[in-house]
């Protein structure tokens, strides 16, 4: 029997997600960072991805996946490399020019991707601010590369998937594919040490 192969689509893929009102969850904030947040800082928390449930966008990322990715984003926020844009560039790579916010902490509870975001001192991040305190309703939006397969009417995200960060957006409505038409740009989203650990996480997440 000669073998079918298919062609494996790879997207990038991006969801919205409402913060918790007003962007500023104090009850999810330490003593220290609503000191910070009384001095000036501004930190926002929240929900920023969810399992298991069909997004806006109609596609449900399974649990093993994002508590995988999740883990892997965890060294980025470790190590203070977890930047993020304002609004939704089109690429999978990260414009540092365009960094509005850093993730500061990253954690799964039960089917929910929870988080806290710094804003930055950056020409983006003083658009954030400036958003914020204006009262403008806005969201988190993650950004990831995979592929995705239709099973029983749901678009079911694939064990491919690689989260790359998390956009500050307005807009939930946006379009939540694109196609990734060079193949480079995904090869400088991970250094070589992100790439083993990514590799370490899988193998101990399959024990």
């Amino acid at each position: 029997m000669i073998p079918v192969y298919r062609k494996i689509e790879m997207k990038l893929l991006r969801e919205y997600f409402e913060l918790c009102e007003g962007g500023i969850c104090q009850d999810l904030l330490t003593e220290d960072e609503k000191r910070r947040v009384a001095n000036g800082a501004i930190i926002l928390s929240g929900v920023m991805q969810m399992s298991e449930t069909q997004n806006g966008n109609g596609r449900v990322y399974p649990h093993g996946v994002l508590v995988r990715e999740v883990e892997n984003y965890k060294k980025m926020v470790k190590e203070r490399r977890a930047l993020g844009e304002l609004d939704h560039p089109d690429t999978s790579v990260i414009n540092l020019a365009n960094a509005s916010h850093l993730v500061t902490e990253i954690w799964m509870d039960n089917n929910k991707c929870m988080g806290k975001i710094e804003v930055l001192n950056t020409p983006s991040g003083n658009v954030l601010k400036e958003l914020i305190n204006a009262g403008v309703k806005l969201g988190i939006s993650s950004r990831g590369m995979g592929s995705v397969s239709e099973n029983n009417g749901q678009t079911i995200v694939e064990d491919d998937f690689q989260l790359i960060c998390f956009d500050m957006v307005s807009d939930p409505s946006t379009p939540g594919a694109f196609m990734m038409t060079e193949a480079k740009e995904r090869s400088n989203i991970f250094t070589k040490a992100d790439k083993i650990n990514r590799l370490l996480n899988s193998i101990i997440g399959d024990k």
